[in-house]
């Protein structure tokens, strides 16, 4: 049997000066579109019952929510607000130069897994999200990203950035697909790949193979369209790229899409 197709969320950075402004009118527009769920990265001083109230009433999932690793002092009040507006995944990274030694890649991975016990004693559990400081270093002819994946709790899964694998120099497809059943998560968008100031593009008109980069791998539950900055209007442009997943069978969405 094949595997299902995923659904396809929207990454709520895309919008976030309007989602600064009005979030729940960002989340109108979003399920205007057809998106099945949101991973939001922020609530905007909005209280997380109010939120779980607007996405109830416009039919949007919550597929997961980017906030820090819930470790250390602050570990309480992450994991209560996201129990109330019923986060199940807690999406993160480490930061760039916890990647520059191997002792840094290592404490960075007890971090996660301080987080990852945390979570899991209220029900919740991490993903680990890339950029691609993971891809520019080896330690023993391994990709730190390797060796951070070896060390973390394997209650750990993945969300996958296939944009910063490329620009890591790497095939995100070939990535994806070694990452067996721990990808759940697939952030996609496309563009030059040159680095963090580039802006994106419709899927198809950049460098990015996203085609094959959403096919690379069955286990992954969702895929998740995100665009950092682009020169054209943000919700055309994930409205495009909702019509590119849903129109080639390659995610199903809420509002169908003619084959293309």
């Amino acid at each position: 049997m094949s595997a299902p197709v995923p659904p396809v969320a929207a990454q709520l950075w895309s919008l976030h000066e309007d989602a600064s402004k009005d979030l729940l009118g960002v989340l109108e527009r979003v399920a205007e579109i057809g998106f099945a769920a949101v991973e939001p990265i922020s609530l905007y001083n909005h209280p997380p019952s109010v939120v779980r109230s607007a996405l109830d009433r416009l039919g949007l999932g919550l597929c997961s929510m980017h906030v820090p690793f819930p470790s250390g002092a602050g570990a309480a009040a992450v994991l209560d607000g996201c129990a109330e507006l019923g986060v199940q995944t807690l999406v993160w990274s480490l930061e760039p130069e916890e990647f520059g030694t191997l002792d840094g890649v290592l404490a960075g991975a007890e971090r996660v897994n301080r987080a990852a016990a945390n979570a899991a004693a209220r029900g919740m559990r991490i993903a680990y999200h890339n950029h691609f400081a993971e891809f520019r270093n080896e330690f023993g002819g391994r990709w730190a990203y390797d060796v951070l994946l070896a060390e973390l709790d394997p209650a750990v899964v993945v969300e996958l950035d296939t944009y910063w694998v490329a620009v890591a120099g790497l095939d995100p497809a070939r990535v994806a697909a070694g990452l067996g059943d721990r990808l759940e998560f697939t952030h996609l968008k496309d563009g030059p790949a040159t680095g963090m100031d580039d802006h994106m593009v419709p899927f198809g008109e950049g460098t990015v193979d996203v085609a094959a980069a959403a096919r690379a791998n069955p286990a992954v539950r969702w895929h998740i369209v995100e665009a950092d900055r682009s020169h054209q209007d943000m919700y055309e442009l994930l409205r495009s790229c909702y019509d590119y997943l849903v129109g080639a069978g390659l995610a199903t969405g809420r509002r169908p899409v003619e084959a293309s």
